[in-house]
């Protein structure tokens, strides 16, 4: 279906949805972008620079905190903005364009991080601030199509279709990289036990800076589809009138906040527990690699697993969030987080719950020690409960938006999920730094959950519309 017959058709006012390859190119965007936060800042990228660049991992720890606190900075002071300039626009296609590109050039950039070069940590944790600063971006703006792909009573199941559709990206990428292309130095075999692709040296973890230039390639081919298959509104206003538009529109926005109790507290919850579910996935791999000593095939290994179970959370946390409501999906999600947290810091190399057992032995065989075994349950637990939580969250700030502010409010989600989420790294990397202790800095997580869980029980969600289907049939019937 065009893009002019949409726009004829909802200028009427009449509810016009998109055929089924629209729909799917737009939730290949998760697979195009997911990636990034696993390859890079969560299973192989962050952990390697944590032990082979930065000077040990409690620094490196503390150094990624930092550049992932200025990057949160920059894209909580932008985000409402640029929505509100895309809402008065009417176009999302160009930002989601502009911000990708930020991605790739960041992405390709971070080639550069050698092992035991510490004159090249500041560039690269600037293209690290950059690569993520145009991912968040263009995902704001991506979310901001949902509401024009389906009607309002299936986007539950979209979002979770999306988000289940990026982690099965997550796994298949990891699969990639651990399979083919990252090589245990001592072996110089990859998991699969073969010799790297592309004579890539072992040595100089070849295999894990690959993972920058990947991740830009698979974005370029995954979201093609997107650009080529998926409507976008026609431009409504020139740039300059835009922005004027927007950010007046902004400013009623926000001193409307106050009046708009419900919305107000889930930013607010937003801000919190986004903070915390974001540290606690930039930082688990990390976490890892000190606690158990752990390279770059048991993290990887280990994320792997956790995409998995994240697949099997996403898919099921929408079929629940049509059915049950997103505010109780995501208040399961928090409790389940916030109990595998606590849990995690009561495991360690020869401890698991106050139970002393015997450490794993060097060059044993994989997740062998029972802490080993606990620490994998638990990453799963995470990864199951942050997939629902997350899209559950886009849907439940669709329901209480209006519907012709929706990149705006897309714009103010993005903020609360980033005006303190310089905060969660900066604390854990303060808190690392001051006590040398990675179990310390990671304890802070368990502040972010709580206070979320209790902003978002104050939350009045709005009634749902009768009659539940699926994004399958959704995708089917245009």
């Amino acid at each position: 279906m065009a893009v002019t017959d949409l726009a004829a058709g909802r200028a009427e006012g009449m509810p016009v949805y998109p055929r089924r390859a629209a729909v799917i190119s737009w939730i290949f965007f998760d697979w195009a972008a997911q990636p990034y936060f696993t390859l890079i800042t969560t299973f192989v990228f962050a952990p390697y620079f944590a032990n082979f660049v930065a000077p040990n991992p409690a620094t490196g720890q503390a150094l990624w905190g930092f550049a992932a606190a200025s990057a949160g900075f920059t894209i909580a002071l932008l985000s409402p903005v640029l929505g509100a300039i895309a809402d008065a626009s009417g176009r999302r296609k160009p930002w989601i364009a502009g911000f990708g590109a930020l991605l790739v050039i960041g992405a390709c950039a971070m080639w550069i991080g050698r092992p035991g070069d510490p004159s090249i940590i500041p560039a690269l944790l600037l293209a690290y601030a950059i690569a993520s600063v145009g991912v968040e971006f263009a995902t704001v703006f991506n979310n901001a199509m949902m509401p024009t792909l389906v009607p309002p009573d299936r986007i539950g199941r979209l979002s979770g279709t999306g988000w289940a559709t990026g982690y099965i990206g997550g796994i298949v990428s990891l699969i990639i990289v651990l399979g083919f292309l990252a090589a245990n130095p001592d072996s110089g075999r990859t998991l699969f036990g073969l010799t790297p692709l592309f004579g890539l040296d072992p040595v100089t973890h070849q295999g894990d800076r690959i993972t920058g230039p990947l991740t830009a390639i698979w974005f370029v081919i995954f979201v093609t589809p997107m650009f080529l298959l998926t409507p976008d509104y026609p431009a409504r206003r020139p740039v300059r009138e835009a922005l004027r538009a927007g950010l007046s529109e902004l400013k009623g926005t926000i001193a409307e906040l106050p009046k708009q109790r419900s919305m107000l507290l889930f930013l607010l919850a937003n801000m919190v527990y986004t903070d915390g579910l974001v540290s606690l996935f930039a930082f688990g791999g990390i976490y890892a690699a000190g606690t158990f000593g752990w390279h770059t095939l048991q993290i990887g290994t280990f994320g792997i697993l956790l995409a998995i179970a994240g697949t099997l959370g996403a898919w099921l946390g929408g079929k629940l969030d049509d059915q049950l409501g997103p505010k109780r999906v995501i208040a399961g999600s928090m409790m389940v987080l916030l109990f595998a947290v606590i849990a995690i810091l009561l495991v360690d190399k020869d401890h698991v719950f106050f139970v002393k057992v015997t450490p794993p032995q060097p060059g044993g065989a994989l997740f062998a020690g029972a802490s080993e075994k606990a620490y994998l349950v638990l990453g799963c637990l995470i990864g199951a409960a942050g997939g629902p939580l997350q899209a559950a969250a886009r849907t439940l700030l669709i329901r209480l938006a209006p519907k012709d502010r929706i990149a705006q409010y897309f714009g103010l989600f993005a903020l609360t999920g980033k005006v303190t989420s310089f905060l969660g790294p900066l604390l854990i990397g303060v808190v690392t730094a001051v006590t040398a202790s990675q179990k310390a800095g990671m304890a802070v997580l368990v502040i972010f959950f709580t206070a979320g869980m209790a902003l978002l029980m104050m939350v009045k969600e709005p009634s749902r519309r009768p009659g539940q289907a699926s994004v399958a049939s959704a995708i089917r019937d245009p």
